[in-house]
Parts: C-alpha cells; sequence; structure tokens
C-alpha cells in the first residue's frame, strides 16, 4: 500500500481537472475478510425490483432461489443449491442439481436454459465466496441428457463443473480493501504528482494516436470506424447466457474481462465465449483491489487467472484491468512485467448504477466515438435488457463494435 503521506489522485480519462481524495487516517485500519467473499451484484443507485422468482412443485428445501431473466429473445434461469456438509456426497449434489434444473423447466415453460449452483451451506457468501461444488448449464434441449448422468458419466456431458474436492473450506482471510463494492466508475491513480504527469501525457498522447504506452491502452486510433466492447466482472451464470445471445444475434465481438473464481466454476461459459470469437482479459483471480495486495499476491492473482484462461481456452491472455480502476506505478510495472497490457476505457455508460436502459442508451451514444473503448458489466440486468439496442446504435452511427485485439493502434 502507498505511503499515506503521498497523495491519492483521481485520474479522469475524461481530462476533466485533478480531484484530491483524503487519505486514511491515521491509525485506521483495513477490514479483514474472506478472500473475494463478496463480487459486484449491481447494487446502484437507483433501487430495482428484485429480479422475478420461480416457485418449485414440489419445493425443494435446499433451493435456496431460482431467479430468472430475458433478454428478450432467450430467458435464462438460475437455480442456487446450499447444502448441508453432512449430505455432501456425489449422489445427493448430482441428484439436487438435476431436480432443481427439472422443476424449474416444469414451473415456466418460456425458459430456454437452467444453470444450477450448488454450495455448501455451512461458509456460504455468496458469489464471489468459496467455490462451487458443482455448477451445470442446462439448455431445454439437453435437460434429457442431464437427467440421465451418474456420477460415473459425469465427463459426458460438457456442461457441468464438479469441484474436484469433496468439501468446502472457506479460503484463508487476508488483509486488504476487497472490491465487493467498488466499481470500475473512474480510475484511480495512487502516486506522486510527477508519476501522474506522466501517466496524463501518455493518455493525452493516446487519444490522438491510439497508440500503446508505457503498458497502457487508454483510447484506439481515432481515425479507424470502430471502437472496442468490454465487459467486467464475467462470467456470472445468470447473466452469461443472455449476454452471448445478444452479441450473437448482433454479431458483434467483445472482450470479457474475468474474474478467474467464476471461470474455473463456470469453465463452460468461458468456452462458449472464445467459440463465438470473442476475448478474455484478466480482472484478477478473486476480484481484488490491487493497489492493497503484495507484490507476491498480485503476481499470484494475474498468473492463476491467465493460467486458467490459458488452460480453458488456449487463448493467450493480452490485457489486463484493474478492480475497481484503481492501480499505481508499482502495479502498473508489475503487470506489464507479465506481458499484459493494462486496458482502460473512454465510455462508461454506468450501467451497475441501475439508470434505466434509455439513460444507458443516451449516454452510450453521446460518448462513445471511433476508436474508444465502452465498459458494460457482464452481471448488470439492464445491460442485458439493453445490450441489442446498444449494438444497433453504434451500427447506426458508423461504428462496429469489436473486441480489443481488434482495436486498430498506432
Amino acid at each position: 500500500m502507498p505511503s499515506l503521506t503521498r497523495a491519492t489522485l483521481t485520474l479522469l480519462l475524461s481530462l476533466m481537472p485533478l480531484l484530491a481524495r483524503p487519505a486514511l487516517a491515521q491509525g485506521s485500519t483495513l477490514q479483514v475478510q474472506p478472500l473475494g467473499a463478496v463480487q459486484p451484484i449491481a447494487p446502484g443507485y437507483q433501487k430495482l425490483l428484485p429480479l422475478p422468482r420461480l416457485q418449485l412443485t414440489p419445493s425443494l428445501p435446499e433451493v435456496k432461489s431460482v431467479e430468472y431473466l430475458s433478454n428478450g429473445f432467450l430467458e435464462a434461469a438460475h437455480a442456487m443449491v446450499l447444502l448441508e456438509r453432512t449430505r455432501l456426497t456425489p449422489e445427493k449434489l448430482l441428484s439436487l442439481a438435476q431436480r432443481a434444473a427439472e422443476r424449474s423447466f416444469a414451473a415456466r415453460s418460456s425458459l430456454n436454459e437452467v444453470d444450477v449452483s450448488v454450495y455448501q451451506k455451512e461458509g456460504y457468501f455468496g458469489i464471489g465466496g468459496p467455490l462451487p461444488l458443482l455448477t451445470a448449464s442446462v439448455p431445454r434441449a439437453r435437460l434429457t441428457q442431464f437427467l440421465a448422468l451418474t456420477p460415473q458419466t459425469l465427463d459426458t456431458y460438457d456442461r457441468l463443473w464438479w469441484n474436484p474436492r469433496t468439501t468446502q473450506v472457506p479460503e484463508p482471510s487476508t488483509p486488504g480493501d476487497l472490491d465487493g463494492g467498488v466499481l470500475e466508475r473512474v480510475p484511480e491513480f495512487q502516486g506522486s504528482q510527477s508519476e501522474l504527469r506522466i501517466l496524463r501525457q501518455r493518455q493525452k498522447s493516446a487519444q490522438r494516436t491510439g497508440r500503446v504506452r508505457g503498458g497502457t491502452l487508454f483510447h484506439g486510433d481515432p481515425r479507424s470506424k470502430v471502437a472496442a466492447l468490454t465487459f467486467d466482472d464475467a462470467v456470472h451464470p445468470l447473466y452469461a447466457p443472455l449476454i452471448l445471445d445478444a452479441l450473437r444475434r448482433t454479431g458483434a465481438k467483445a472482450t470479457f474481462f474475468v474474474v478467474g473464481r467464476n471461470v474455473e466454476a463456470y469453465p463452460y461459459f468461458a468456452r462458449d465465449l472464445v467459440r463465438e470469437g470473442h476475448e478474455l482479459a484478466n480482472h484478477t483471480y478473486h476480484h481484488l483491489r490491487i493497489t492493497q495486495l503484495s507484490p507476491v499476491v498480485l503476481k499470484d492473482e494475474l498468473l492463476k487467472t491467465n493460467a486458467l484462461i490459458t488452460a480453458l481456452t488456449g487463448q493467450k491472455v493480452r490485457y489486463f484491468r484493474p478492480p475497481g480502476g484503481r492501480f499505481s506505478s508499482a502495479t502498473l510495472r508489475a503487470v506489464r512485467a507479465l506481458g499484459l497490457t493494462v486496458a482502460f476505457w473512454t465510455d462508461d455508460p454506468a450501467d451497475f448504477n441501475n439508470p434505466g436502459p434509455q439513460v444507458i442508451e443516451t449516454r452510450f451514444a453521446r460518448f462513445l466515438k471511433p476508436g474508444g473503448i465502452l465498459l458494460l458489466h457482464d452481471n448488470a440486468r439492464q445491460t442485458a435488457q439493453t445490450l441489442p439496442d446498444l449494438i444497433n446504435d453504434a451500427r447506426a452511427g458508423g461504428l462496429r463494435l469489436v473486441a480489443l485485439r481488434d482495436l486498430p493502434t498506432r
């Protein structure tokens, strides 16, 4: 963590005047929580009605909830199952997942897909805590195949992940400020005035030329007719199929900054994205604020996520985005040493604030420019519902949306 005598400065991508942030008070402490125990769930500034839930018949006591959502074309549900430690047998885990999927489809005939996550009840923190015991993605057309699975035939179904551990042990606590509620609103640079001046010079140059300088990408070539579409906090078991469906229908490509533990728990969604021409990038393994990690922990967060992505997809990881947009000169050097480029953004319609579909669309259209980089979130409800309109708006403005790897730079 930087010395408290150094200024914590906010770097605005729009090149607004510099804003100073107060330093921590002397003697203040950071809360210690399990690594990545809480990840963003789009709380927003405008309260949304709860996601609709299914009532299963007959009910399953272990099913905490079955939420569902549509993007206007495809409707998906996510069943959250919590199982007590004393009942953790392979047969019980699989049987519960199968019954949850079957009864969800029976409860709502319009569902196209049901995704299931089975967690150990003790120590459950929500998505972002200890890994689930089992996850599965069940398209309606493959329900019969899923229901026929036994613990001995799991490898015949490619949309299921089985935790190699038979019990869940909460991950160790670590000092540090987790990014559970910290969103990528505006990049925040922690460092000295001279370091910030250098960074701002790179940013200004990038806006004119679209060059990658010092291992940072702020902007693509402003002479191009494309802009990059990026999603943070991927992948999520309810939203991933909806986002992927919208991209498939419009033909747009995107870069997904994935949280490593989510890729580990839902590998089939990562494979889906790459198979359809999208790019995966690094957002740390636990979605942690990197400026408060030791060099050893930061390196582990990045390398672990890189290894997961490459092992699953064969894709080399090129880009990294810091959770919460918080970074420093030291973290930039550490990321660059691993061969990664830090990718920022030029257009953030603040979908995580739940401002409403029309507001998101208006902000998107106002700020998106040639060579720009659009920031959205994989797990924001209003994004899943408005994405086709956003892509069509970009095309109407003469811009094609691409992954970062296809964004022209000079």
